[in-house]
């Protein structure tokens, strides 16, 4: 006789997946927070993320209207962080990290 483990393996699958994402976001958003520029703070303590497990991602961002200037830049303005913005090196400079880190926990 033949026993099924599909839902078993989906959700914890699932259950990985979630953990990956929560602690990709929580280490993301801190690095970005790391590399803000800071003169009164509301960018840096605005930066959060959000898990979306329908599409299985990690939304990273800042909900202040000037966010995008301080990372991309301006005609007149040079991006933050010597021209590379605060977000994309949060994910750049640490890409071994989040991949070590999903090892491990798929491994658990």
């Amino acid at each position: 006789m033949f026993i099924s483990h599909k839902e078993l393996v989906e959700l914890t699958l699932q259950e990985k997946c979630e953990a990956i994402l929560s602690i990709w976001g929580m280490m993301c958003s801190r690095y970005a927070k790391l590399n803000a520029p800071v003169d009164t703070g509301n960018l840096r303590n605005s930066i959060d993320y959000k898990v979306t497990l329908s599409d299985a991602s990690v939304e990273i961002g800042s909900n202040v209207e000037y966010a995008i200037y301080q990372e991309f830049g301006t005609s007149r303005m040079r991006a933050s962080n010597h021209g590379r913005g605060y977000l994309r090196p949060a994910v750049n400079d640490h890409i071994q990290e989040y991949h070590d880190t999903a090892e491990r926990i798929l491994r658990q």
